[in-house]
């Protein structure tokens, strides 16, 4: 019976690194209709969103299934319940991808981010597709290094945010109120998905040591 649960409570995690992958690509492509305009690439952000919410309910299903049938105890238990916080973690990076996308599109055959601004966005882009491509491992294998490395790159987003600010705030800022705005969104959708990155690591390590690190939010 415990050897049935485990597979199925490994199946679970499995399922969720598919997830993960899902929305990297989301990221990824956002990011691409957001520097280059094209509006086909953000509809299919958008229109695919739908997957990962489909996966994220059957990820739940499962594990209330397993909370119902098997009633697990201690650190199972703390397992199935991280997952179902982390699924939906995972649900909401991939929204924050939509929101990307939805900028991008509304602004064809413009595109959203002045040149000037195209470096600081694109690192942030960079490094939140990152995040997400490493969460996957992260997930699959429980590696506690990687998972505290994260926690460096979100260092890198957080410092990245205050220079999106610093431009936009600079009085040498030229591009008007409604850039300002999309760039004000951008940086923030890009913060959120690299916070959600590292919550999701670390409830990895809650579930792997019982030990909730500081920076859990949620």
């Amino acid at each position: 019976m415990r050897e049935k649960f485990h597979e199925q409570l490994d199946r679970i995690f499995v399922d969720m690194a598919a997830i993960c992958r899902l929305v990297e690509t989301a990221v990824g492509q956002a990011s691409e209709a957001l520097m280059s305009g094209d509006a086909g690439v953000a509809e299919s952000v958008i229109s695919a969103d739908v997957h990962i919410d489909l996966a994220r309910e059957a990820v739940e299903e499962s594990a209330f299934e397993l909370l119902s049938l098997q009633q697990p105890v201690a650190g199972d238990l703390r397992s199935v319940v991280a997952a179902l916080r982390m699924v939906t973690e995972l649900e909401r990076m991939g929204d924050l991808s939509v929101h990307v996308a939805k900028i991008a599109r509304l602004r064809v055959p413009d595109v959203a981010v002045p040149e000037d601004i195209r470096p600081t966005v694109a690192r942030m882009a960079h490094v939140a597709e990152d995040m997400v491509g490493r969460l996957t491992t992260i997930i699959l294998s429980r590696d506690l290094d990687e998972a505290s490395s994260l926690r460096e790159d979100d260092d890198e987003m957080d410092q990245l945010r205050r220079a999106n600010f610093t431009e936009m705030l600079s009085d040498d800022w030229t591009h008007g109120v409604e850039a300002a705005v999309d760039i004000a969104l951008l940086g923030r959708y890009y913060e959120r998905i690299a916070d959600h990155a590292v919550s999701v690591a670390n409830r990895v390590v809650f579930v792997v040591t019982g030990e909730k690190p500081n920076s859990i939010s949620g």
